[in-house]
């Protein structure tokens, strides 16, 4: 692999870290378009097994809080056996989770696809893996590097759900399973070939530093269970901590959970198709890919607290007037779509960017990974809340409603974080013996 690497460094004038970050950035786009598949599915699904929206919601929520609770030990288990093994690791459940599913006929076989295995997957390929990244590779321009890598999510699914979406409606919903299958599967041999564990394997130094440092031996022989664990014993114990917890909660309701499970499904109750449902999505994720990379910039510029608090405010905003967006013709949604497509996971940078300030930067990749655990669960909470209150009420008018209110709490609660570095530190992994 490192002749290969090579090769690549000698005819290219720009760092191979643009290319890690290149690399990465199509494991998550990946991954995110793979996640995205079920609210494509709701439909077809209700309509051939006769599964209700609440059974499928269930399913798509086991999914997101395995996606969330898998973050932090998938940052521990990298610490411990490196990050292209998880890597490889993810893929090749997605790659087998998806495939599986074209045979599924009963509620359990769809909870054991796409909740467990999809869902164990794509919690390795997260936020969480990006984190991990930015801490080994940068030294400077590191909320330039996650805005990017976090705008992945919203590039996955605006490359992928149109395509989807069509391909239910002249295919049937398998032909999506197989393609989101092979898409995980061709991922393989990029991560196995071109992605190195760190930059000094390949005689590099973190992109912005200037001098030579001693070589930090970021690996343990701890078990990564006792890793995350013993991370989130300390962290328990610090108020920021809690607060970025509880934000991220109602970050996670007001996107995967609800607007990214729920939107397509909404469409349809206004006459929308499910191609249209998903290409307005696909226009939120061309304008997150731009926002979120934006944030990411301020992020290395500007209070991150005042950041979050803006875009927690202006996204509970746009979810209050989502119901009215329906009912005012041709320009309702597209305002709804410019104004959340462009904050949709903006939030991810300033927060991460947070956890490093408190945490410090070996620490904060496995606390940022709990902190993900608490946008999961938000999520999980919202797909399941937003679809029992659809088969109650017959609308989604309450959701966008309670999904506002919370963001604007958020933009409350984030204004409330210090944002100081905890003395001397937090965490420190306990070095592998020779």
């Amino acid at each position: 692999m490192n002749n290969t690497i090579q090769a690549i460094m000698l005819r290219t004038r720009f760092s191979y870290v643009w290319i890690v970050v290149g690399i990465t950035f199509l494991v998550l786009l990946a991954a995110a378009g793979i996640r995205a598949t079920p609210s494509v599915m709701i439909l077809p699904l209700e309509h051939e097994f006769g599964w209700t929206v609440t059974t499928i919601s269930f399913v798509i929520s086991v999914n997101i809080a395995l996606y969330g609770l898998i973050g932090p030990f998938s940052a521990a288990a990298m610490q411990r056996y490196g990050i292209r093994p998880i890597v490889l690791g993810a893929l090749v459940l997605l790659a087998v989770g998806t495939a599986l599913s074209t045979f599924m006929t009963m509620p359990w076989h769809m909870v054991l696809a796409w909740g467990i295995l999809v869902g164990a997957g794509s919690g390795v390929a997260a936020n969480t893996l990006a984190a991990t990244i930015v801490s080994r590779w940068f030294e400077t321009r590191r909320g330039l590097a996650m805005g990017l890598l976090t705008a992945s999510s919203a590039t996955g699914q605006m490359v992928f759900l149109p395509l989807m979406a069509y391909m239910v409606e002249h295919f049937g919903w398998r032909s999506v399973a197989i393609l989101v299958a092979t898409v995980a599967a061709i991922a393989i041999p990029l991560v196995a070939i071109f992605l190195p564990e760190r930059p000094q394997d390949i005689g590099l130094k973190r992109y912005g530093q200037l001098e030579e440092l001693p070589h930090e031996n970021t690996a343990t022989l701890k078990n990564p269970l006792s890793i995350a664990f013993d991370a989130l014993r300390k962290v328990v114990k610090v108020r920021d901590f809690w607060l970025l917890f509880f934000s991220f909660f109602i970050c996670g309701m007001s996107t995967n959970g609800y607007i990214g499970s729920h939107f397509i499904a909404m469409c349809g109750d206004y006459g929308i198709t499910a191609v249209g449902g998903a290409s307005i999505l696909a226009m939120m994720g061309l304008l997150d890919l731009v926002g979120t990379t934006m944030s990411g910039w301020l992020s290395d510029r500007f209070n991150p607290r005042v950041l979050l608090f803006w875009y927690y405010s202006l996204r509970g905003i746009a979810l209050i007037f989502l119901p009215h967006a329906f009912g005012l013709s041709y320009y309702g949604l597209p305002i709804f779509a410019i104004f959340y497509g462009l904050d949709w996971i903006a939030t991810v940078p300033p927060t991460v960017r947070l956890a490093n300030d408190v945490f410090g930067r070996l620490a904060a990749p496995i606390v940022f990974g709990w902190i993900v655990a608490g946008h999961q669960l938000g999520a999980a909470t919202a797909t399941m809340l937003a679809g029992t209150l659809r088969n109650s009420l017959g609308t989604y008018t309450a959701s966008s409603m309670m999904m506002g209110a919370a963001c604007l709490i958020a933009g409350v609660l984030v204004l409330k974080i210090k944002g100081q570095r905890i003395d001397g530190g937090l965490i420190t992994p306990t070095p592998a013996t020779a």
